[in-house]
C-alpha cells in the first residue's frame, strides 16, 4: 500500500526551480533511499513532506503531495499534527541541553501529556525502540549532551518516536557518524522499517543499497530513476543513472 503519492511537484526558490515535476509513490512501512550529487534536490525534496519548506522564504510548490489519501498542501491541514506524524531526522545530531529523559518527554509534554507515569514509560519504550535504553538507562537525568555522537543521534531519533509518527524522514542521519556509530544507526534503521515508513537521503551508495528497499535518484532537480534499490543498483534503466552509480560523475 502507498503511505506518500507525490505528482508532479514542482518548487522553486523565488525565480529558480529546485524541482521539476517529481512523481512518486513510496510504499507504507518500507525504507526508500535518495541518492545523488550534492545539490540535486533530494533533501530539498525529503524537506517538502512534512512542509519543513514553509520555513523557508520565497519557496513555491505547485503540485500534490498526498499522505494517507490526504494533500498536505490543502489549505485546511494543520501543519503541527502533520509533522507529528511525519518526523525529520537531521544530518548533525540536534539534542536539547536537557537530560536524556528531558529530551524524549519534550514532545509527548509539547502535546498535553502530564502524567509521569505515563511519561516514563513512553521515555523507556521510545529509547527501547531506538536502541539506546541500555546505554542511558542509568544516565537519564543526565544532559544528554555528554552523550556519544552516535548516542545523540539515537536520541533525536527517539524524541521522534515519543510523539507517535508514523513516517520517518532521515537526511544522511549518519554522514556526521564513525563507522560503528553509522552500522548501529543503519541496524536500527532495519528494525524501525517494521513500523514506520522511513526515507533517507544519503551521499552514500552503498549504505542506500544496505538499508532500502527502494532506491531514487536524482539529478539536477529531476527525479531519473526510481526502482527496488537492488535492481537500480545492478540494473539501471536510464544512463544518467548507470554513470552515477559506476562514478562516472558525483
Amino acid at each position: 500500500m502507498d503511505k506518500i503519492v507525490v505528482k508532479e511537484l514542482d518548487l522553486f526558490y523565488g525565480e529558480q526551480q529546485a524541482l521539476n515535476s517529481i512523481s512518486i509513490a513510496m510504499k507504507e512501512r518500507s525504507v526508500t533511499a535518495l541518492i545523488g550529487p550534492s545539490g540535486c534536490g533530494k533533501s530539498t525534496f525529503l524537506r517538502t513532506l512534512n512542509r519543513m519548506q514553509d520555513l523557508t522564504p520565497g519557496v513555491k510548490i505547485i503540485g500534490q503531495v498526498k499522505i494517507d489519501g490526504q494533500d498536505i498542501y490543502a489549505a485546511d491541514t494543520d501543519v503541527v499534527l502533520l509533522r507529528k506524524k511525519v518526523g525529520m531526522v537531521f544530518q548533525h545530531p540536534n539534542p536539547f541541553p536537557k537530560s536524556v529523559f528531558e529530551n524524549v518527554a519534550y514532545g509527548p509534554r509539547i502535546h498535553g501529556e502530564t502524567d509521569k507515569k505515563k511519561l516514563s514509560e513512553i521515555v523507556e519504550t521510545s529509547l527501547k525502540d531506538a536502541a539506546l535504553w541500555n546505554e542511558v538507562k542509568d544516565r537519564l537525568h543526565e544532559s544528554a549532551l555528554g552523550l556519544s555522537g552516535g548516542q545523540q543521534q539515537r536520541l533525536c531519533i527517539a524524541r521522534l518516536l515519543a510523539v507517535g509518527p508514523e513516517i520517518l524522514l532521515m537526511d544522511e542521519p549518519t554522514s556526521a557518524l564513525d563507522p560503528i556509530s553509522t552500522m548501529k544507526i543503519e541496524e536500527l534503521i532495519a528494525e524501525l522499517k517494521d513500523k514506520y515508513t522511513i526515507i533517507i537521503v544519503t551521499h552514500n551508495m552503498h549504505q542506500a543499497s544496505r538499508v532500502s528497499d527502494r532506491t531514487a535518484f536524482f539529478l539536477s532537480g529531476d527525479l531519473i530513476e526510481e526502482d527496488i534499490t537492488s535492481v537500480l543498483f545492478t540494473r539501471p534503466a536510464k544512463k544518467k543513472t548507470e554513470d552515477y552509480i559506476s562514478g562516472r560523475f558525483g
